[in-house]
């Protein structure tokens, strides 16, 4: 089934595209298990050393609200809602959004990886269906 340019079109299925991305993350396991160890640390961190504030209520921020401030921070959103108010809550927001990038770069890149497995196999799979 070609499309006018010579070009073969390959149907890639969703659940294959999956288990190829969970294999990969599955690969990666040790390293996302370090990440989010490093949140948590950096997490606790904050909530002791970094003087998390409320910018509302100008009141020192609960675990809950740390955690949600953490969170946010490492996936690069920032609210505002929550700042940290000494150098080394900074310097810790810095590093939780670091830590959060390369969480997040190598969740994507395994879902890439997922598509290009999947797609090279069902490739292999329509040529040796067709018998070439």
């Amino acid at each position: 089934m070609g499309n006018g340019t010579g070009e073969v079109v390959v149907r890639v299925r969703a659940r294959d595209i999956l288990r190829e991305s969970g294999r990969t993350l599955w690969y990666l396991r040790a390293i996302l298990a370090g990440l989010l160890l490093l949140f948590v640390l950096l997490t606790l961190a904050m909530y002791y050393m970094g003087a998390p504030v409320e910018t509302v209520k100008r009141t020192a921020s609960p675990l809950g609200e740390t955690l949600y401030f953490c969170a946010i921070t490492a996936l690069t959103i920032g609210y505002g809602d929550v700042v940290p108010t000494s150098a080394f809550g900074r310097i810790d927001a810095i590093l939780l959004g670091l830590v959060g990038m390369v969480f997040t770069g190598l969740i994507v890149a395994a879902a890439v990886r997922g598509v290009q497995e999947a797609a090279h196999q069902a490739s292999v799979q329509d040529q040796s269906g067709r018998g070439g």
